[in-house]
C-alpha cells in the first residue's frame, strides 16, 4: 500500500489520499477525512508550484477543492513512480503542469509533457508512469444524473 500525505505550510491538514494496489491492474483510491486547501464558496488564489510537493520514490497528492460534484487534486510524482491501470466512475481532466509522463488510455500509451490537457470519460481504463519528476492537476466531476440528462 502506498499512502501519500500532504500538509499545508502551517501544518494544518490539507489533503490525504491513500492509493492501494489490491491486485494486478486494480487500484483502490480512498479519500481520507481531510480539509481541502480551498473552502468551497470562498474565493482564494493558490500558487500551484508552491503547493506541489514531492517525496523521494513516491507520489504526493493533495486535495485542493472538494464540492458535492467535483474534486480537484494536485499530484507530485517522483521519476519512475506509477499508478497501475484502474478506472473511475467520474469524468476526469488531467493537466500536466511540469515534467513528463506516459499515460495509457484503454490499450494505447501516450507521452505527455507540461502543458498537455487530457480528458477521460467515466469507466475508461488508464494508468500513469512518471518518466521524469512531474506534477499534474486532476479534476474529477460526477456524471449528471438522469434528471440532468433529460434537460
Amino acid at each position: 500500500m502506498l499512502c501519500c500525505v500532504a500538509t499545508s505550510a502551517n501544518n494544518v491538514a490539507a489533503g490525504l489520499i491513500c492509493i492501494k494496489a489490491t491486485a494486478p491492474g486494480i487500484c483502490q483510491i480512498r479519500s481520507m477525512t481531510e480539509l481541502p486547501l480551498i473552502v468551497a464558496g470562498q474565493e482564494k488564489l493558490t500558487s500551484l508550484p508552491a503547493e506541489t510537493q514531492y517525496a523521494a520514490n513516491g507520489i504526493v497528492s493533495r486535495t485542493l477543492l472538494r464540492t458535492e460534484n467535483m474534486r480537484v487534486v494536485l499530484f507530485g510524482f517522483s521519476a519512475g513512480q506509477e499508478l497501475t491501470e484502474h478506472t473511475s466512475t467520474q469524468h476526469a481532466v488531467v493537466q500536466v503542469l511540469t515534467g513528463e509522463c506516459d499515460f495509457s488510455l484503454g490499450d494505447q500509451w501516450h507521452h505527455l509533457k507540461a502543458g498537455t490537457l487530457l480528458y477521460m470519460p467515466p469507466n475508461l481504463r488508464h494508468a500513469v508512469k512518471a518518466t521524469t519528476q512531474f506534477s499534474m492537476l486532476l479534476t474529477l466531476s460526477k456524471p449528471a444524473g438522469p434528471a440532468a440528462a433529460e434537460n
